[in-house]
């Protein structure tokens, strides 16, 4: 049986996530400061009293909101790239595959990290350091597939490094062209030129190797004993 004290810090917690739904749902859809604190208590279904209970200010609570939705979006994120294949490579390419899936959602505007980013001038603002460190995360899990494909086609760590920064580059930037245009297929366009970004790192680190061993380079190697044609 829920005793009386459980039963109100289980409404004030209901409170607190009704609070923080509404703030994520208005202000990705609509900017920060385009949305209110009333709108939010509003579409919460919350008495004001509650917002100011669980929350000092507006950015507060939107500080809170995007630090849930990051947990999140980098849970599916991660999620949806895994299970694009075994090897590095298709986890890689298959990142463009699951943001094009987001870019035809209905619901789709934008990166909401960015997007409050670019509302936010001070880069001590607590709204900002969570959107920056939204994006060490998603770059962090990015280093760790480009040092898995490092592995895979014996490139140099720094250059996986050099690679998973170049990699954010080209997610970041299919996001903004999506929310720009309108396309998913900016996420295809964005694939292509990763794809094209493995296939120049493959054929570098060949060069190398083969300067390394000349032997096996093409120059060295045996002539073919088939017959021309």
């Amino acid at each position: 049986m829920v005793t009386e004290p459980q039963t109100e810090l289980a409404a004030s917690g209901s409170a607190r996530e009704r609070l923080l739904d509404a703030a994520e749902a208005l202000i990705y859809a609509g900017g920060i400061h385009a949305t209110g604190v009333d709108a939010i208590v509003k579409q919460s279904g919350t008495a004001r009293k509650s917002f100011y209970t669980h929350f000092e200010s507006k950015d507060a609570l939107v500080a809170a909101a995007l630090a849930r939705r990051d947990e999140r979006w980098m849970n599916w994120f991660i999620a949806g790239t895994l299970r694009q294949g075994k090897s590095a490579r298709k986890h890689l390419l298959g990142m463009f595959d699951v943001l094009r899936e987001w870019f035809a959602s209905e619901d789709f505007h934008g990166c909401a990290f960015l997007n409050a980013a670019g509302e936010i001038a001070s880069a001590d603002d607590p709204i900002r350091i969570v959107a920056r460190e939204h994006k060490e995360r998603l770059l962090a899990f990015v280093q760790t597939q480009c040092d898995e494909y490092a592995a895979e086609s014996a490139m140099d760590t720094r250059r996986a490094a050099r690679l998973s920064r170049q990699w954010l580059i080209l997610l970041d930037g299919a996001i903004a062209v999506a929310l720009v245009s309108g396309e998913a297929d900016a996420a295809l366009d964005a694939r292509a030129a990763a794809e094209a970004l493995l296939d120049i790192e493959s054929a570098s680190q060949s060069r190398k190797l083969a300067a390394r061993n000349p032997g096996t380079s093409p120059r060295n190697r045996p002539p073919s004993r088939r017959t021309a044609t």
